[in-house]
């Protein structure tokens, strides 16, 4: 009797316990850190590699994802990957993705762009926020098209425009200064197209970069004392350095031009700026129409948002006493 009574008791302990693990497993299958949807039946998977999480390539993923999930509901697995703003990262992230056979590589940001770019020449490549796939792919004479297996939306804004936003607000400023991080290609290639307009323009200007994020607050500083006004271009390191940048800029009394809304909701006065989560979209559109045969990649030009709209910062542009001109919209939080 006292062994049958043992026994029922190791049958209840082995009962929780396998009752347990059920329910660690179940866990882990919702944790989404790594995988943002996954089904038994998903017919394709998707691997995002995206550089760093701030909001433009968080909403640019965001976007990606709806339209291709609205595009083929249930259909998709997606392999979701940050690189935490590490560029070797990016390299490890897509060569897991072309070891794991995945369908299709979105590249989110311009590393990883060139980090997928190298891993495969097989797998479809569909890149966002990238701003100029040219310079980011070493392609001259670019033509729109990439070729081969990538194309994907980029999210440059009239960078003329963007020049004439400086002496339509500052119509007073002599020197301007540009700063961004010379790690980035594309930054690079901003700077150098706005140097050119706002030189057309009158204003003199001058060129700071730095290499990393310990250097931003010591070259902004530098960049305040020698100029009337700053433009940041579209810059991965810039965004996620927006409030380092805001603290040197606001005491200094220097306002600042940005090349994207979510760095100036934080560091900017004003900005020509483009939907990210849109971009993500249209993206998200060109993923379908490759996934399911209706288009080849190597045949679709890169796509830009159609209308980018001039936003400003009310409160910077209250504390720094900036008019603002009727065609701005206030930047929503």
């Amino acid at each position: 009797m006292k062994n049958k009574f043992l026994s029922l008791i190791l049958a209840m302990v082995i009962g929780f316990s396998l009752t347990g693990c059920g329910g660690s497993a179940k866990t882990n299958t919702s944790d989404t850190s790594n995988t943002t949807a996954s089904s038994d039946d998903s017919k394709y998977t998707v691997g995002i590699c995206q550089l760093s999480q701030h909001p433009a390539l968080d909403a640019a993923t965001q976007g990606f994802q709806d339209s291709l999930e609205e595009a083929l509901p249930g259909q998709v697995n997606f392999q979701m990957e940050n690189a935490s703003n590490d560029i070797p990262t990016c390299g490890v992230i897509c060569n897991g993705f072309v070891a794991n056979n995945v369908d299709l590589i979105l590249a989110n940001a311009t590393p990883c762009l060139q980090a997928a770019s190298s891993a495969t020449v097989d797998i479809p490549i569909l890149g966002t926020a990238v701003t100029e796939y040219g310079v980011a792919l070493d392609i001259k004479d670019f033509d729109g098209t990439v070729g081969g297996n990538i194309s994907g939306t980029s999210d440059l804004a009239p960078l003329d425009q963007q020049a004439t936003m400086v002496q339509e607000l500052f119509p007073e400023a002599k020197n301007v200064g540009i700063l961004y991080c010379s790690a980035e290609a594309n930054s690079v290639y901003q700077a150098d197209v706005v140097k050119s307009e706002l030189e057309k323009l009158g204003f003199h200007v001058n060129i700071y970069t730095f290499a990393d994020s310990n250097e931003v607050s010591a070259v902004t500083a530098t960049a305040c004392d020698e100029n009337d006004v700053l433009y940041m271009p579209t810059d991965n390191t810039v965004a996620l350095c927006a409030e380092a940048i805001h603290n040197v800029a606001e005491p200094a009394g220097i306002p600042i031009i940005n090349g994207e809304a979510n760095p100036c909701k934080v560091c900017g006065v004003a900005t020509l700026s483009i939907d990210y989560y849109e971009l993500g979209r249209t993206t998200g559109k060109m993923a379908a129409q490759i996934l399911t045969g209706e288009k080849e990649v190597s045949e679709m030009p890169i796509e830009y948002f159609p209308e980018p709209k001039k936003l400003f910062n009310p409160t910077l542009a209250q504390s720094l006493n900036v008019t603002i001109p009727d065609d701005y919209a206030a930047i929503e939080d």
